[in-house]
């Protein structure tokens, strides 16, 4: 990886911040604290559920500074859908990252899975539980968004998978299939989750050790 040096310029005094660089720090601020309301309603009425006068009186600001920073409610949807997924991959994904590409990650990956899903960070569950029967059959922005988080969880789980099977870890040829197959469990495992049920974690273990079994494998927590 290449990193640039530093103009000289840029090893004297620090400028002192213009009046933009505040509005513009003020103004992803807000964003943020917005997006991440926006996420807790939706994980609990739907993304339907989401308005600029609902979040302008749970957060006590003004509805006309929503509608300024987004404009339009598709637009406010399709940021909560994109805070959601970066929630979820802070959550999931990114504590995964230490773990050795290949079998580990992919049991990394599910460890962490758990944990968001027994514990869950909004609300209402799982965002996806929530938001995807709402608009599988309502084609357009949102849908084609969610869309894709979902096929790119699947896709993240079968290229660790194919990385598995490229290393001679595990006896699978078909890293779609096995990607398919855990995602189907966890989503099963998420509803019995919900419901107060954690003896689906052990059936979640013994799906995952079936996809990534080979005689050399063995479950390391």
């Amino acid at each position: 990886m290449v990193i640039d040096r530093p103009s000289a310029g840029a090893l004297g005094a620090t400028a002192r911040p213009s009046p933009a660089d505040g509005r513009l720090a003020r103004g992803v601020r807000s964003r943020a604290l917005i997006t991440r309301r926006a996420v807790e309603i939706a994980s609990i009425d739907g993304l339907d559920g989401v308005s600029f006068g609902k979040l302008a009186d749970d957060l006590g600001i003004s509805k006309a500074g929503i509608q300024t920073l987004f404009r339009t409610k598709e637009q406010l949807q399709l940021a909560t859908v994109e805070a959601a997924g970066e929630l979820f991959a802070e959550a999931v994904v990114r504590p995964a990252e230490h773990a050795r590409t290949g079998v580990d990650r992919v049991r990394a990956l599910v460890v962490q899975w758990v944990a968001y899903a027994s514990a869950p960070l909004l609300p209402g569950g799982c965002f996806w539980t929530a938001n995807l029967p709402e608009y599988d059959s309502r084609p357009g922005a949102i849908r084609d968004l969610l869309v894709r988080q979902r096929r790119w969880w699947r896709t993240l789980l079968a290229d660790e998978i194919a990385a598995a099977v490229a290393a001679g870890e595990v006896a699978t040829s078909d890293a779609d299939l096995g990607a398919f197959q855990i995602v189907a469990v966890l989503d099963a495992a998420n509803i019995s989750l919900r419901l107060g049920d954690s003896s689906v974690i052990d059936l979640v273990n013994r799906v995952v050790d079936g996809v990534l079994h080979s005689s050399g494998d063995t479950h390391r927590g």
